[in-house]
């Protein structure tokens, strides 16, 4: 739904494509025309930051503070000089610090905030800032957020112009120089017009080779095999040989927590919301956050296309959601919205059916995006070091993972990029290649880079 331009592989690829991208309307941001937040059926509205009240604006003094204490500017420095040394040395001296602290643990045992009201914190966990609330992510590793806040993975967001599902569908369709295929060679013309059925199977055969049985019964033989979806679906939904990967691999697979996440869908006739009231000089509607059931409501705006998300959440609020039927998950977004605005009749703007999903509950996702719970920082580093197999046994190597669960960065697109790349690079070492002379891969870098190790034996 939103990217942030820090995912630099991401947009390279998203510029390769000639994919058009916008600001996308977080709240407050210079792309949302005003933004409400309602706490307590009390409403505060706001064109910026300086219009906040002074309350919310001690909560984001607050919030900043306290990022300062973990020493926020230091590795933002090291980050802006790209000084690849001391960015590690400083992510290393906070992992064992802070492997074990929740996101809320750190806040109560910060200066900032503990030297505050407990509605600071609580406030902060439901408006937040950048993307909205926090609160849902409470329980999970404070290292998780750290990543999220040091790699600007939290602002300048932009949405895709004609959907995000281009850029996926625009690879597939690309047809790039490449030594190794004859000129017009793409993905869809290697698949005959098609992917593939699903996988259902994935064994050692008795050749040595991976190999591959789809849902329908067919078994394909592969040298090499890059793993792609989330990885609970490796146990729950797959039938894969347990000896491709080790006892601690599988226990870090299974430890993966991932959140729960809901978002429901209205296409409406215009953008309304831009309407001002002349009794108040105000926007009619505005981008929303509440402590309502909605929680996060978003405005839409694409080529003159206008669309409304009712409502965004995740974990506890995600699961309120999660036994309804689309009919009654829009009736009631649309009634916590009306307490809000009481004036202004959103359902006779909705135009279609809605749309909602509930990612916990679909099968090929069992969850939206792993998010760390304190403790899983070992976990974590099993998973994204897999791609680099020459200490592995000849029975384990050629299978690779992949994806934003296996990434430092879950949820945000830029982590399944760049494993992605870390597999091909594992893919070709596995072959016998190399990287190009002057262009070291990550793997070759990688006792130089590799993730601080913990201690985990006895």
């Amino acid at each position: 739904m939103r990217f942030p331009l820090s995912s630099r592989a991401l947009f390279h690829y998203v510029d390769r494509l000639g994919l058009r991208t916008s600001p996308f309307p977080n709240p407050l941001s210079e792309a949302t025309p005003s933004t409400v937040v309602e706490l307590g059926g009390e409403s505060f509205y706001a064109r910026g930051y300086d219009d906040l009240p002074p309350f919310l604006e001690d909560v984001a003094d607050a919030w900043h503070e306290a990022l300062g204490e973990v020493g926020f500017a230091a590795v933002q420095d090291a980050i802006a000089r790209r000084d690849v040394p001391r960015i590690k040395e400083l992510w290393n001296q906070l992992v064992p610090t802070l492997d074990e602290e929740t996101f809320s643990g750190l806040l109560a045992g910060s200066e900032a905030f503990g030297s505050r009201s407990f509605r600071h914190r609580e406030v902060f966990g439901q408006v937040g800032f950048g993307t909205g609330g926090w609160d849902t992510d409470f329980p999970n590793s404070m290292l998780e957020i750290l990543r999220v806040i040091f790699t600007h993975a939290d602002e300048d967001h932009q949405l895709v112009h004609g959907g995000a599902q281009q850029l996926p569908v625009g690879l597939w369709r690309d047809a790039p120089e490449c030594a190794h295929w004859r000129a017009g060679t793409s993905l869809e013309g290697l698949h005959g017009g098609a992917p593939l059925p699903g996988v259902a199977r994935i064994a050692r055969g008795d050749g040595g080779r991976l190999e591959v049985t789809d849902r329908w019964g067919t078994t394909r033989a592969y040298d090499a095999v890059v793993v792609t979806c989330q990885v609970w679906l490796l146990s729950a939904r797959i039938d894969v040989d347990e000896t491709l990967f080790s006892p601690d691999l599988w226990m870090a697979m299974e430890r993966t927590h991932y959140m729960q996440s809901s978002k429901t869908f209205v296409r409406v006739d215009r953008p309304f919301w831009r309407d001002v009231d002349p009794g108040t000089g105000r926007h009619v509607m505005s981008m929303t956050l509440t402590d309502r059931l909605n929680r996060a409501t978003y405005l839409l705006e694409d080529d003159g296309a206008a669309s409304i998300c009712l409502s965004y959440t995740w974990n506890d609020d995600a699961l309120k959601w999660l036994a309804l039927p689309v009919e009654e998950r829009v009736r009631l977004q649309l009634h916590s919205l009306r307490k809000i605005y009481p004036g202004v009749d959103i359902a006779a703007h909705i135009v279609g059916d809605p749309i909602t999903v509930s990612w916990e509950s679909d099968p090929n996702f069992m969850g939206a995006f792993k998010a760390n719970l304190p403790g899983h920082y070992r976990y974590q580093r099993r998973l994204f070091s897999h791609f680099v197999q020459d200490d592995l046994p000849a029975h384990r190597r050629g299978i690779f993972l992949a994806g934003d669960d296996i990434s430092w960065t879950a949820g945000w697109a830029e982590g399944a990029v760049t494993t992605a790349l870390n597999a091909v690079w594992g893919v070709v070492r596995h072959f016998g290649g190399t990287s190009a002379p002057g262009n070291p891969g990550p793997g070759d870098r990688f006792a130089e880079l590799a993730p601080l190790a913990l201690p985990d034996g006895l």
